[in-house]
């Protein structure tokens, strides 16, 4: 069983998110190598929008009831709107241009 892949799935199909991160954090606890135990969401998505953050997260816990329930034993959820998510990170910044590569060394 893959639990980081429930979790991404689940949060895909049910928020669609603009942009997610699940990260299995299990390797810096205590527990056997291999183990899907402890992770962190970052999920950034419009229909966080107007609402409080125990609500995102309460929405959040609801779509991985099962999950919480049988398999993970910590969850840090870091929810923001598309807006917020801009103003705390911005974008993503610009590739460098070309240097010509291949067709420099050809030259």
């Amino acid at each position: 069983m893959n639990i980081q892949n429930n979790i991404e799935q689940k949060l895909l199909s049910h928020f669609n998110p603009a942009h997610l991160e699940v990260i299995n954090e299990s390797f810096m606890h205590n527990v056997p190598d291999g183990s899907e135990t402890h992770f962190k969401v970052v999920l950034v998505t419009p229909e966080f929008a107007g609402k409080r953050l125990i609500n995102r997260h309460r929405a959040v816990n609801a779509v991985l009831k099962e999950e919480l329930a049988d398999h993970i034993h910590a969850l840090a959820l870091h929810t923001y709107t598309g807006e917020e998510w801009q103003s705390l990170y911005g974008n993503s910044p610009d590739s460098p241009n070309c240097l010509g590569g291949m067709k420099r060394a050809a030259s």
